[in-house]
Order: structure tokens, then C-alpha cells, then sequence
């Protein structure tokens, strides 16, 4: 009776679409759905009608060629290759939608913003750029778009409630800049099943005198790390690393930290979605100005917390991980614990988990169950409860205001075409990158769960709540992020030690911040540097910039998976 019912409403639905081009359309689009877009969190008959929307909307763009671009993941290969032709069928608006790194995404954006050339008309480029967006006014508050100018080709049902990172995208001003297309978690992962050994329990028990489990903070991450590298040594006559990660002085090692390693150590203030005063970035911001970066001016860039952080990520490196970890960039490092030698990683990104779960890998099952997890990452010796605890990526849609209106419309309908509920569901579980708590919820995931490692069970619980964006308190993403990578690459090659490369890194923010400054281009949420005192002075203060603490190593601290699975339940 249900399936006499949806065929039905398809028929009535694409009668209503009376014109020989209004039916192809409507063509189409039943052959998407049927086809292609499921499951989904609508009914076939409510996709449908979500589609002649669409058809409808896109009628004064029809034969338009616009260009769109995106980071190369799975998620955005899928919108490539199959939105991007199912949004032509439907609507005739012809989509050039380029795949590239992610650090030419930015390039571009900020090429565009200098030049007021139109390049692309739309990004997706990730919410980390929320406080750079909010201060040149260079791209188009949706907020404003919705209500506004772009109210013709809003989608009535988008349904911004649904979104779950809808906070990483407002502005200080309460306004929407951009619109979540895509997000992952950078979390722990470990081998479940080596850590559910009886044998490597016991033996893991007997040397520290707690439990081998999901660490809770950074001192049993270290003990597990030093057991499995030099106490097991080969699990079936290979090799075992307790410890993963990359060092090559490279782009992809400046993400490494600004995807909130400072504030996984303790460096910044309490405060989700970022720490208020003083951010991840160790950036204090008073009102809506930054203010400054070292201790100096009451940042945290270089203050005891940070540098403790990034002697554990050099010490770690050089004792636990392969030999051959130091000279990876991301893109390398990413595919080395799916082939079987590695016990744990603290900063793993779960974009990897639909290549972690294939057929066939070292770390799958014969029923393709994966033998590993992921859980919460575990927290340094300054963190306190209501920090941040890591990082989580979220591509966005971004309108440009030097894109002309008529490509900017026809742009604004593709990238909602990419996140509505009729094909959201779908691309979720493609890239498994999820946008919509609908999506999270929907009973196609609780059947899918087993076979993910964690995934949708962390996304479920409150502790994803703990997991954000770079903030607001960052003026010029492009400009800033850049002096990461060079700074802590010196300390990852030995050439300066943690101490000299965060003074380093803080410095040469403090002077970004102050040629901004200077320049007068942000307006009243631009940096106002704060004048230099005695670093004594702020580190007496409460809050960050934080002392340094007599034990950086307090006890270890680690809890049962399965039970912290049932605590969030």
C-alpha cells in the first residue's frame, strides 16, 4: 500500500510540472531518487516535491555554466562526479565543480578577495576562515542572502535547525557566513582488538598498575605508546609501533597544530565552541580584537602549556612511531594504521574511516567489522572541563560578493542542492561525513554503526559537542596559518627546540597582527596590539596564559571503551 502511495505522489508531483522541459525535469529527478538518492530522511513523495522545487527555482539560470571548488575528499568527489550531474538533469545549470588541495582552495579565496575578481562562484573552504570572513566583509552573510537577495532561490525547506555546525559558521554579529557541506572529527584511534588481549592486558596491568584502555589523558596515551613499542615489540612476528604521526617540514604539518593541538595540551580558555579569552591558536581576543599571541601580550602561542604540547609531539615521534613517521606529510601518514602495525594514534581525522573499513585490510574483519575504534582524544595536564578537546573540519559553502548575482544565484542553488535532505543522507554515507543531526539519527546508521569503528556513536553522544573549528579570534586565516608549518618544523627537524620555535611562531603573529593593525583593513574587530609586560604578569593571572605545572605527568587515566559507549547512552 506505502509503495501504491509514493508512486502516486511521484505522478502527481510531475503533473504538476506541465511543460515538456518542466517534464524531463521531473524525469530526472524521479530516476535520481529511485536510483540514486537513497536512503534518505524524506519520503520519496517529499524528495520529489523538494526537487520540483529545485526545477522551479533554477528556471531563469537554465543553460548557465557556473564553477565551483572544493578540497579533494571523498565527500566532494561525490558532489564532482554525482550531485553535480544530477543537479544539470534536474535544473539544466551546467556545474564545473573542481577538486584541488585544500591550501590551493585557499589560495584561490584569497586571490578573489584581493583581486575582486570573480574566480569561483561559490566555495567550499573550511569554517577555520569564520574570522577572517567576519572582519573584510568580502563574502556574503547568508543570513542577510536568505532573507534578502538570494530569497528567490532559498530553499524554503533547508530547515538551518538540522545543521549541526551551524555555531563554527556565525560571525560575532549572530550572522550566518557560511554553510556546512561537510564534516569530520580529528579523534583517537586505537587497535580494539590488541587492547582487548587478555595476555596484553595483563601484562600492561602489571607494569603501570591500571587498566589498558581508551586514554583519558595525555600520560596513559604516553605509557600505551612506550608499551607497545618496546614491551610487545611484534604481535605475529611483525613489528608494532605504539604511535603514529608526521613531521616533514610541510603545509599539511601547520594543520597538525592549529586543528587544536594546543588546546588538546590545556593551552587555551574555557569555552566552546573556542576558548574566550585566549583560542586553540593561543590568540587572546578583548571584545571582538585580537590582541596578541605571546605571553608577552597575554597570548598563549609560546606560554608553557604550548610548549609543553609540542615537546610531547617531538619526544612521541622520535620514540614510538615508525621510523619513517618523521619524513611523512599528512597525506602520507594518513594510510599507515590501516596496514596493521600500529596500536594507537591521538590525532587521527575520521574523513579516513571509509578507507579504514574496506574489505580485505589488515585491520578488518572477515565479516567486516573493523578491529579498531575510535574514541575521544585523550587531554594534556593543563586542560580543565569546559575547554575545547579538539578539532573538527567543516567545509562550507562560501558566496563571494565580487561573484556577479545571476552566478552567485545559480551557485547558492547547486551548494543547497549538496546538503538537502533529499541526497544529504546518501552523500553521508558515501563520504560518511555528516552535516544534518536527521542524518546522525537515522535508523540506516544505527543498522551501519558495527561496521564503522565509532563513528556514529561518538557523533550521537554530547562529547562531540568538544570537538570545533578554529574561531573567531583569528583574523587572516591565510596569513597566519602559513607561519605554522615553518616554525614547527624547526622544532619537529631538531633545529630549534620547542621553547625557540613557539617564541618564534608567536613573534611572527604578533607581527601579522600588528601590520593588520596598521592597516586599518578590519575595522573595529581588527587587532589592537596589547603593549608587552613581564610574562609573570599574565601567567599569575587566572586563566590562560597558564604556568607551568610542577608534574606534567600526573597519573595515567584510562576507561573501557564498551562502558564509555553505555555512559553516552
Amino acid at each position: 500500500m506505502k509503495s501504491r502511495y509514493i508512486g502516486g505522489a511521484l505522478t502527481a508531483v510531475a503533473l504538476v510540472l506541465s511543460t515538456g522541459a518542466a517534464h524531463a525535469d521531473a524525469a530526472a529527478a524521479k530516476n535520481w531518487i529511485e536510483n540514486e538518492f537513497q536512503p534518505s530522511t524524506l519520503s520519496k513523495a517529499d524528495q520529489m516535491k523538494e526537487m520540483e522545487w529545485f526545477a522551479k527555482a533554477a528556471e531563469p539560470f537554465k543553460g548557465m555554466e557556473i564553477n565551483v571548488v572544493s578540497e579533494t575528499i571523498t565527500t566532494h568527489e561525490y558532489e564532482s562526479k554525482t550531485l553535480a550531474k544530477a543537479f544539470y538533469e534536474i535544473t539544466g545549470i551546467k556545474v564545473n565543480h573542481d577538486l584541488i588541495g585544500e591550501g590551493d582552495v585557499v589560495e584561490k579565496l584569497q586571490t578573489q578577495m584581493q583581486s575582486g575578481k570573480n574566480i569561483y562562484d561559490a566555495y567550499i573552504n573550511d569554517s577555520d576562515l569564520i574570522g577572517t570572513h567576519y572582519r573584510y566583509q568580502q563574502v556574503v552573510p547568508l543570513s542577510d542572502w536568505i532573507s534578502g537577495e538570494g530569497s528567490d532561490v532559498s530553499n524554503p525547506d533547508l530547515d538551518l535547525g538540522d545543521f549541526i555546525g551551524t555555531s563554527f559558521t556565525t560571525g560575532p554579529d549572530g550572522k550566518l557566513y557560511q554553510l556546512p557541506a561537510q564534516q569530520f572529527a580529528n579523534l583517537y584511534w586505537f587497535r580494539y582488538d590488541w587492547f582487548s588481549d587478555p595476555d596484553i592486558k595483563a601484562k600492561f596491568k602489571a607494569k603501570y598498575g591500571y587498566d589498558l584502555g581508551v586514554p583519558i589523558n595525555w600520560s596513559a596515551y604516553e605509557d600505551i605508546a612506550d608499551f607497545f613499542t618496546n614491551d610487545i615489540k611484534e604481535i605475529d612476528g611483525k613489528p608494532v609501533y605504539g604511535h603514529m604521526d608526521y613531521g616533514k617540514k610541510d603545509p599539511s604539518l601547520g594543520w597538525r597544530f592549529t586543528d587544536a593541538w594546543l588546546s588538546m595540551a590545556g593551552a587555551g580558555d574555557k569555552n566552546i565552541p573556542n576558548g574566550i579569552p585566549v583560542d586553540e591558536w593561543g590568540i587572546r581576543m578583548e571584545g571582538c580584537s585580537p590582541v596578541g599571541s605571546s605571553v608577552s601580550r597575554g597570548g598563549a602561542t609560546n606560554g608553557p602549556a604550548a610548549v609543553y604540547s609540542v615537546s610531547k609531539y617531538v619526544d612521541w615521534l622520535k620514540a614510538y612511531a615508525p621510523p619513517s613517521a618523521p619524513g611523512m606529510t599528512f597525506g602520507e601518514a594518513g594510510p599507515v594504521p590501516a596496514q596493521g602495525a600500529v596500536a594507537q594514534q591521538i590525532f587521527w581525522y575520521t574523513a579516513f574511516t571509509a578507507d579504514m573499513v574496506k574489505d580485505g585490510l589488515p585491520v578488518v574483519n572477515e565479516d567486516g567489522t573493523p578491529k579498531w575504534r575510535m574514541a575521544p582524544s585523550p587531554h594534556g595536564p593543563y586542560w580543565e572541563e569546559g575547554q575545547k578537546l579538539g578539532y573538527q573540519d567543516a567545509g562550507s559553502w562560501t558566496l563571494m560578493k565580487s561573484t556577479p548575482v545571476d552566478r552567485r544565484k545559480a551557485a547558492w542553488l547547486y551548494a543547497q542542492f549538496t546538503v538537502a535532505k533529499t541526497v544529504s543522507l546518501k552523500k553521508s554515507h558515501v563520504g560518511l561525513t555528516f552535516v544534518r543531526e536527521s542524518d546522525i539519527q537515522h535508523e540506516s546508521f544505527t543498522e551501519r554503526a558495527p561496521k564503522l569503528g565509532g563513528l556514529v556513536e561518538f557523533y550521537r553522544s554530547p562529547a562531540r559537542l568538544q570537538w570545533t573549528p578554529t574561531g573567531i579570534n583569528v583574523p587572516d586565516y591565510p596569513k597566519l596559518a602559513q607561519l605554522w608549518w615553518q616554525n614547527i618544523g624547526d622544532a619537529s627537524s631538531g633545529a630549534k627546540t620547542p621553547q625557540e620555535a613557539m617564541d618564534s611562531l608567536a613573534a611572527a603573529q604578533d607581527k601579522v597582527l600588528g601590520r593588520l593593525e596598521r592597516a586599518g583593513v578590519q575595522g573595529e574587530c581588527g587587532p589592537k596590539l596589547n603593549e608587552e609586560k613581564e610574562a609573570s604578569y599574565w601567567l599569575n593571572q587566572p586563566g590562560s596564559p597558564k604556568a607551568k605545572l610542577a608534574n606534567e605527568k600526573p597519573q595515567g587515566e584510562t576507561v573501557d571503551y564498551d562502558e564509555l559507549v553505555k555512559s553516552w547512552n
